[in-house]
């Protein structure tokens, strides 16, 4: 009984660390998003992290003649990102993000989390839009 534990526990221990990093570590998908920046607060209750949300141009949908909302919500942990990202709101940006199973609570709310902001500009003319 005691050899069994000696092996037992290790292996069971390990196991139970390559779950939790499989389930929130594991870096799922990696991309790149563009679109214009709706919006982007601080908050939460004890760790604060960004929160956003980045409205992408068009109307995608596999259904002829229904709706689909190109809306991505995204969190940032970094703070010197988020910095950069407030004073955006309203503008065209380009960001990098990864994507998670799970998210954490120092990492935001979101699966999304934005690493790299590649290109801020104003949006074009009104005149641009389809519709």
């Amino acid at each position: 009984m005691k050899r069994f534990l000696k092996i037992g526990i290790p292996i069971l221990m390990l196991l139970l660390a390559v779950m939790l990093w499989w389930r929130f570590c594991f870096v799922f998908g990696e991309g790149v998003r563009a679109g214009n920046l709706n919006f982007l607060v601080k908050k939460g209750y004890i760790f604060k992290t960004w929160e956003g949300r980045l409205i992408q141009v068009g109307f995608k949908t596999p259904a002829p003649g229904a709706m689909q909302s190109n809306e991505f919500d995204f969190s940032v942990a970094n703070d010197s990102l988020g910095a950069i990202l407030e004073r955006s709101s309203g503008k065209f940006i380009e960001v990098r993000y990864k994507e998670y199973l799970h998210s954490l609570p120092w990492r935001g709310m979101s699966h999304y989390v934005v690493v790299e902001v590649l290109k801020i500009s104003d949006p074009g003319p009104a005149s641009l839009l389809p519709y």
